[in-house]
């Protein structure tokens, strides 16, 4: 039969971010230091400031483990240690020096920093249950405005993916950074992607100010079970 004759086949491809896109692998740091009502954690710039607890740093280790042969043109952390400390190991494996990204430092919790948030939402505080139940984080007294905080996140990852055009880049960040990042990426509830797990990974594609969700809470490799490669 003639080529010609053949008949026209268009097949199922495997995803692949759009030219000039970012892709931002999104990893809330590992667990941190619990909340002592004798002992609040220090401040960085008025926010809680604890370093990991010991599954914190597994965790980070196996972060490490999981991405060591993913290519990754940069890492980024905020400002808060807890951070840092999660990409240090991965940091180590690729020889990369983290970056610091101030703007993608967790929400502000105003009245309820130094580990307090913790305690209040553990004893169902009746502003704590209003926090849930309207979806804004400053009913807390003095805790950062909804539209400041959903501003600088969106500032901040525009301002690394617009530093690695067409790369992919791991940024060492928070529960409600990620959690932002996605509603605003999708236009759900506020608190629709609250709270992803320590040391888990998701995925955002950014291209010219847009962004699309292309992994959510990925904890595999917390798992004994062997995790699946991250191309």
């Amino acid at each position: 039969m003639d080529e010609r004759d053949q008949p026209v086949e268009y097949r199922q491809k495997r995803y692949q971010p759009p030219e000039g896109a970012t892709e931002l692998l999104l990893i809330r740091h590992g667990a941190s230091a619990p909340a002592r009502p004798d002992a609040p954690f220090p401040l960085v710039d008025g926010q809680g400031d604890p370093e990991l607890a010991p599954e914190g740093r597994e965790q980070a280790d196996r972060v490490a483990e999981r991405l060591a042969s993913t290519r990754l043109d940069a890492l980024y952390v905020t400002p808060l240690r807890r951070t840092a400390q999660t990409a240090a190991p991965l940091a180590r494996k690729l020889g990369i020096e983290p970056r610091v990204e101030p703007a993608l430092r967790e929400v502000h919790l105003g009245e309820w920093e130094g580990g307090l948030f913790r305690k209040m939402v553990a004893e169902n505080d009746p502003i704590a249950q209003r926090m849930v139940a309207e979806e804004r984080w400053d009913v807390i007294p003095g805790a950062e405005s909804d539209e400041a905080f959903a501003a600088r996140v969106r500032e901040g990852l525009g301002r690394v993916a617009a530093a690695h055009p067409g790369g992919r880049v791991a940024v060492f960040t928070h529960g409600g950074v990620i959690g932002q990042a996605l509603a605003a990426a999708t236009g759900s509830r506020p608190f629709a992607f609250l709270t992803p797990d320590n040391g888990s990974i998701s995925v955002l594609v950014w291209r010219d100010g847009l962004s699309s969700i292309r992994g959510f809470n990925d904890v595999s490799h917390l798992d004994w079970s062997a995790p699946a490669p991250l191309s």
